[in-house]
């Protein structure tokens, strides 16, 4: 029986959820494969004395030349995490001959360019569908089963710990902080959850789907982000009543020959296919120019979902290794095109601010607008108590840049206490 040797760098959740899934599918695998057996021969830690449940221990060691430099060793799976030492991991193994498979979200969004034209340059296919969303096979989607149309947006919760949070809140009527505490309690959300909160997870994923979707390298700089840490109990209950939920989505948006990509909190209808995705769930809605729209759903993250794509990925480079291929395109970036900046971009917007409750305020506010191009789509206004009153307005579409000058002048106004929130809304109402 021919073996196909692997290498795994890295052996916490994921790392042990891969080793569990080749032995619960092996015998679906070996059809697959036309007999071919997968067996991991190394898997690098850092304790030798940590228990691994069923792995044995000779399989374990503390050195990662055990693995990048093992002759025998046709593949290399990474799933330790960070950026500097899994880079030179990776590069490393890609120079001794070895594919490469990474569920690195913060590599590929950061350096992905480098290691896939390494790859091309060694002939050695680099596959990082785990890097994203889970058990959601999207960047295959794009890739491989949507290729024959030009995608023309990417939009999705990919980020499970807000999705919780969110989801929570709107359900609840709970505050963040209080919400928050309970995701970490529930092992949802990190010690220092910031890297989700203020988006910039998802940020690195939307930069990858949006690299892949428009072939023009996207990295973690060219993307505008926002967090949720100013989403309050107030702002769900007004999407409420605008028959819309909150959701931190990427949104990436091919138009003209320019992209634009960005993270943010949005007012998003209760009519839209994201609308209903809660939870720890990620989903991804895609544009396309020949399927009209797309919804993919899935785990987004967890030991097994992520292990689904890293072993999906595997099974793929084991049935192309025995294939006379002439070349090997792991990077399909060829395109040039324009990276708009956040404040070229355009949005309906949600405003809320808490202004003095007398006469003439809505007309004040109502022509900064106007004398910024801003056109107001609906108004409400809720008395509050020491003469002051809030108001929420809903936008027409504009230009971020008038936006921003609207606001500033509303700002100003002697009239206005506060601006207590502005979300960027995706459809209109």
């Amino acid at each position: 029986m021919k073996k196909i040797k692997i290498g795994l760098l890295g052996c916490g959740t994921v790392g042990q959820s891969v080793y569990k899934l080749l032995k619960l599918n092996r015998n679906k695998y070996l059809a697959i494969l036309d007999g071919v057996e997968l067996e991991i021969v190394k898997i690098l830690v850092n304790d030798l004395e940590k228990d691994r449940d069923s792995i044995p221990g000779e399989l374990l060691t503390t050195n990662p030349h055990d693995i990048i430099a093992n002759k025998e060793i046709d593949i290399v799976i990474e799933v330790i995490g960070g950026t500097s030492i899994a880079e030179e991991y990776i590069t490393e193994a890609i120079r001794n001959g070895k594919h490469i498979i990474t569920a690195n979200k913060d590599l590929m969004a950061t350096r992905g360019q480098e290691i896939l034209e390494l790859g091309n340059e060694y002939f050695k296919e680099v596959k990082y569908e785990a890097s994203v969303a889970g058990a959601i096979p999207i960047i295959s989607t794009i890739k491989d089963n949507l290729q024959s149309n030009q995608i023309t947006k990417v939009m999705g919760i990919i980020n499970g710990t807000t999705n919780f949070i969110l989801t929570k809140m709107f359900a609840e009527r709970r505050s963040l902080e209080d919400v928050l505490q309970e995701a970490k309690d529930l092992g949802y959300a990190e010690a220092d959850p910031t890297s989700d909160i203020e988006g910039l997870d998802a940020a690195r994923k939307i930069a990858i789907l949006a690299s892949i979707a428009f072939s023009r390298r996207v990295k973690l700089e060219n993307v505008y982000v926002e967090g949720i840490t100013k989403i309050s109990v107030d702002d769900v209950n007004y999407a409420r009543q605008f028959k819309s939920t909150i959701k931190l989505l990427g949104i990436a948006i091919l138009k003209d020959d320019a992209i634009e990509v960005r993270v943010h909190p949005t007012l998003l209808p209760l009519s839209h296919p994201l609308a209903k995705v809660d939870d720890v769930y990620n989903a991804v809605y895609l544009e396309g120019n020949a399927f009209g729209d797309l919804t993919l759903i899935g785990k987004g993250a967890g030991g097994l979902p992520t292990a689904s794509a890293v072993v999906s990925d595997l099974l793929s480079i084991v049935k192309n290794m025995n294939k006379d291929i002439l070349k090997v395109q792991n990077c399909s970036c060829y395109l040039d095109l324009l990276i708009k900046k956040i404040e070229d971009t355009i949005s309906h917007y949600y405003f809320r601010m808490v202004v003095v409750d007398k006469t003439r305020v809505l007309s004040k506010i109502a022509d900064a607008f106007a004398s910024n191009n801003v056109s107001i789509d609906s108004v409400i206004q809720r008395k509050l108590p020491d003469g002051k009153a809030e108001l929420v307005i809903l936008t027409d579409r504009v230009l971020n840049k008038n936006m921003q000058s609207a606001r500033e002048q509303i700002e100003n106004l002697d009239v206005v206490i506060e601006i207590k929130s502005v979300l960027r809304s995706e459809k209109e109402y």
